[in-house]
């Protein structure tokens, strides 16, 4: 098992109750070089929330920051509102928080942006004074006194609650994320479980839960400021219930949770829910991956946490096996897989589940992993490389390779670009609207933001994404200077813009992005580029500060991928499945199916892969049962013969074309 507990920590979207918060002040000068604490509101060398380096601003740690200005807020009265507000208002813009510096155009005299520190606290800047190469502030920081809530999930599968999986089972590992939880602030170690076993206090904290009013306590593996990870005890009732974090001799506010016999998530290779789910050999114990995928019978071991009760290990090691029968069916690529054994493993709240890969089950890099609980629901979405050696998806080009950087490279940089035909209904709300967009994208990617692959699913297979306003995010993404970017065909050739170009305020992880638009967002393409007819595209690349110069071509065959049952897949129920059909397409391709719902702020998002020949593909009920019941948008498209192309400065490079039908879609 390569990971017992999640630590990741990233919170993005964080509101206080305004009587627990105190104001803290101050309107220091910035030197360049120095940087603010904005927890205490002192300049310090090291550590501390923000940098100043001269000229932009860079949130340092785990501190992230938005600028107001870009929303059309400025000026010492709007700044003046926006506190008097409190930190309500503040929060307004923590969904769009990130690590990116904010701009010089940010910060001249009137600037406001705000922050969310390393503590955790949120503060709004006003910039007031700039001269040469120093710089000063006005800020106001809410400083949280009680500790706050903001999610409780399973430790492994981390689904936002509002989800029909989202609950959490006794007897499983679960975390709570918030703020002034408890006193450390890193995770030193884990708790032992040995006997006596895991601690009922930790770091000053303490956590109750209520449920049809029977009170049960959690054991602690960890407890720091912004999260803690504990034990459901397995006597906990199931039901509509509350949860109170005790620190510092105050008690946070309750948060509801729904407490579930079974809600079982499966451990993420990166720790963040989806993409390559952590896979041992069930004989040696070896880790496989990208370039060691699974041979199809081989017998793994699933890790996770969430199947059921299991009173003997709430707190202490226990070695025997217990079987608790929470799945009552695992797919691997669509595939019906043999359970040999799911229960405990002998730690507290640590589950594994022993699967035997299907002789049929489909190969590549990312095929599809999910478990069926008996009344439908599915666990977290994952994937696994099966195959031999170095898992292989020809159909896209790819190979294991691609996913895991060269020995001793922390970093990876790709480059895709595409040329797209999409028939979507109208703005209006009535008829059709074909839109025709040329795209690139060259990013440098650090961390597991590349290497969790999420989202991704070979051939044969769904993926599914569940999130709320805010999503957790590791690793970096950074865009990457190409130079100037030209495509061509018969009709004539257009230069992409940047966004950067178009929009100064765009995020750094934008920054390597173009598109064939101008600034009002309207198409700069030739009249006819692209037809039903298909043809010859040609991309081609001057090469920039961070990328070399490049050629590809994108070829679309005739005739073109036709949706054909479009009009029944316009109301989906989703306990049946959902079939869709199509002709046409190019040979030897396939086919993407996709679609989601939402229901205030919760998001279900699915993808399915299918070879083009199939001529049909049902997504199946335990994918669909995840989207929430109402409006949303069905997607059916066709991608041309994957391309690859090199350049200095990448390490892979990919040209897709692809042709898609868009409706909306009303999920019962």
């Amino acid at each position: 098992m390569r990971r017992l507990l999640n630590t990741t920590i990233t919170i993005l979207v964080l509101a206080f109750p305004v009587a627990a918060l105190a104001n803290l002040t101050g309107t220091p000068t910035l030197s360049s070089g120095q940087i603010l604490n904005l927890d205490t509101g002192t300049v310090v060398a090291s550590g501390g929330d923000i940098l100043w380096n001269g000229s932009t601003i860079t949130p340092q740690g785990s501190a992230t920051a938005i600028s107001a200005t870009s929303f059309g807020l400025s000026g010492a009265s709007e700044f003046n509102s926006l506190v008097s507000a409190g930190p309500t208002a503040l929060t307004g813009f923590t969904s769009l928080l990130t690590s990116a510096p904010i701009p010089a155009s940010s910060l001249i005299v009137g600037g406001i942006f705000a922050v969310k520190t390393n503590g955790g606290n949120i503060a709004g800047v006003l910039v007031t004074a700039q001269s040469g190469t120093s710089i000063t502030l006005q800020f106001v920081t809410f400083i949280a006194t009680v500790p706050t809530i903001t999610q409780v999930l399973n430790n492994y599968g981390l689904i936002p609650s509002g989800f029909t999986n989202s609950g959490i089972a006794p007897g499983s590992l679960f975390i709570i994320k918030g703020s002034l939880l408890a006193s450390a602030t890193t995770v030193s170690a884990l708790q032992s479980s040995a006997a006596p076993g895991l601690p009922t206090t930790l770091n000053g904290a303490s956590v109750k839960v209520t449920v049809n009013g029977t009170t049960t306590v959690p054991v602690f593996y960890y407890a720091i400021a912004t999260q803690l990870a504990l034990v459901m005890p397995s006597n906990t009732p199931t039901g509509s219930g509350q949860v109170t974090v005790t620190y510092n001799g105050q008690t946070s506010s309750p948060f509801n949770i729904t407490v579930v016999a079974s809600a079982m998530g499966f451990d993420a290779y990166n720790g963040t829910g989806t993409g390559l789910g952590v896979a041992t050999n069930a004989v040696t114990g070896a880790l496989y991956s990208y370039t060691n995928s699974i041979p199809p019978g081989t017998t793994v071991v699933l890790w996770g946490s969430g199947l059921g009760a299991d009173s003997a290990r709430d707190t202490t090691f226990v070695g025997a096996a217990f079987s608790i029968p929470g799945l009552a069916q695992i797919y691997i690529g669509g595939v019906a897989a043999s359970i040999g054994y799911q229960g405990a493993s002998g730690y507290p709240g640590v589950n594994q589940v022993n699967v035997t890969i299907p002789a049929n089950a489909p190969t590549g890099c990312n095929v599809s992993l999910v478990g069926v609980t008996a009344g439908g629901l599915p666990t977290n979405f994952l994937t696994l490389p099966i195959g031999t050696g170095v898992c292989q998806d020809p159909v896209y080009g790819i190979t294991g390779a691609t996913y895991n950087p060269p020995p001793g490279q922390t970093t990876v940089n790709t480059g895709f670009v595409s040329l797209d035909y999409l028939t979507q209904p109208a703005t209006s709300g009535s008829g059709t609207n074909v839109n025709v967009s040329a795209t690139a994208s060259f990013e440098s990617y650090t961390g597991s933001t590349f290497g969790s692959s999420s989202g991704s699913v070979s051939l044969g297979g769904c993926s599914v994404i569940e999130s709320v306003s805010a999503t957790a995010s590791t690793g970096t993404t950074t865009g990457l200077d190409a130079g100037n970017i030209t495509v061509s065909g018969a009709a004539g050739s257009d230069m992409l813009s940047p966004l950067a170009s178009l929009f100064p305020s765009v995020a750094a992880s934008e920054a390597g992005i173009y598109e064939s638009v101008n600034a009002m967002g309207v198409s700069t393409l030739p009249a006819g580029f692209l037809t039903t007819a298909g043809g010859t595209f040609t991309y081609t690349g001057s090469g920039g500060k961070d990328v070399g110069p490049f050629m590809t071509q994108i070829v679309f065959s005739s005739p073109l991928l036709t949706w054909t049952n479009q009009a029944a897949d316009a109301t989906v129920t989703r306990s049946a499945g959902l079939p869709v059909t199509w002709t046409g397409g190019a040979p030897g391709t396939y086919v993407v199916l996709s679609g989601s719902a939402s229901s205030g702020s919760v998001f279900g998002f699915f993808t399915c892969i299918a070879p083009v020949s199939a001529l049909q593909f049902t997504v199946p009920p335990y994918v669909l049962a995840i989207l929430p019941a109402g409006k949303g948008f069905l997607t059916v498209e066709n991608s041309t013969v994957p391309q690859t192309f090199t350049a200095t400065g990448l390490n892979s490079g990919a040209a897709y074309g692809f042709v898609g039908y868009e409706i909306n879609s009303t999920y019962n």
